[in-house]
Parts: structure tokens; C-alpha cells; sequence
């Protein structure tokens, strides 16, 4: 019996072994398939980061273009505008330039004409003292004549009053 306690330990610890080993193998085996599997998903995943990555590095160059594409359609459109307005204060310069130039010369005229009329007015002013000086030398030469028609007059109504024809002989009885 003492035996058995010996040999019924020892199957069993064989047995053991034996399916240990078993189960060891099938269990390296079952890691590595685990393993080869992870590596797999491992490098299925790197390979999708890349992809993802590569991707994103795609769409952030694009979005990057575009951004510059607008900036530089902004940065045109800008000096697009800049250009027009200049343009358009460049063309209404000209054109207010122009009027001042024909209104300047305009003014210059109005000023010749208007001397002109101040000239005339004074030949008329002139002409007009003249003519009023003339018909007041006339009244005075009137008025000078008028009196020495009344002198001529009274001075023959003297004489002939002092003189002996113009009295009326009265008669003596």
C-alpha cells in the first residue's frame, strides 16, 4: 500500500505533466495566434493612423490652399477696389480740374466784360457830366442873353425917355 501512495501521485503527477505540456503547447500556440492577431490589429491600426494622418495632412494642405486661394481673392478683390476708387477720385479730380479751368476762364472773361462795363459806364458818366455841363452852360448863356436883353431893353427905354424925339410935343393955346 505503500506503494500506491507512491505510484498513484506519481501517474497523477505524469498525467499532469503531460497535459501540462499539452495545454502549455496549445496555450503558446492560442498566444501566439493572440499575438500575430494583435500584431495584426496593431498594424492594421498603424496602417489606419497613416491613412487617417496622410488624410488629414490632405485635407489641412487643401483647406491651407483654399485659405490661400481666398486670402489672395480677398488681397485681389482689395486692390481690385482700391484701384477703382482711385480710379474714380483720379477721374473726378480731372473732371473738377476741368470745371475750375472753364469756370477760371469763365471768371476771367466775366472780369474783362465787367471792365469793359465799368469803362463804358464811365464814358457814359463822362458823356452825360458833359452833356448836363452843356445844357446848363446853354441856361446860363439863356439867362445871361435874357439879361441882357432886359439890360438893352431898359437901357433904350431910358434913352429914349431922356431923348427929346420920343416926347409928345404938348400943345400950347
Amino acid at each position: 500500500m505503500k506503494k500506491i501512495y507512491f505510484i498513484v501521485p506519481l501517474i497523477l503527477t505524469i498525467a499532469f505533466a503531460a497535459y501540462y505540456v499539452k495545454f502549455s503547447a496549445e496555450l503558446e500556440e492560442r498566444e501566439a495566434v493572440q499575438q500575430a492577431e494583435e500584431a495584426r490589429i496593431a498594424q492594421e491600426a498603424a496602417n489606419a493612423k497613416k491613412a487617417a494622418e496622410l488624410k488629414a495632412k490632405e485635407d489641412a494642405d487643401r483647406r491651407a490652399a483654399e485659405r490661400e486661394a481666398e486670402d489672395a481673392k480677398k488681397v485681389a478683390d482689395r486692390e481690385a477696389k482700391w484701384d477703382a476708387e482711385s480710379q474714380k477720385i483720379a477721374d473726378a479730380t480731372a473732371e473738377y480740374k476741368a470745371t475750375g479751368d472753364r469756370l477760371a476762364k469763365q471768371v476771367a472773361d466775366l472780369e474783362i466784360q465787367l471792365l469793359e462795363l465799368r469803362k463804358q459806364k464811365e464814358e457814359v458818366g463822362k458823356e452825360a457830366f458833359d452833356l448836363e455841363k452843356r445844357v446848363e452852360l446853354a441856361r446860363v448863356a439863356k439867362r445871361n442873353a435874357e439879361l441882357e436883353v432886359q439890360r438893352m431893353t431898359e437901357m433904350v427905354s431910358r434913352k429914349a425917355a431922356a431923348s427929346s424925339l420920343t416926347r409928345v410935343a404938348t400943345a400950347t393955346p
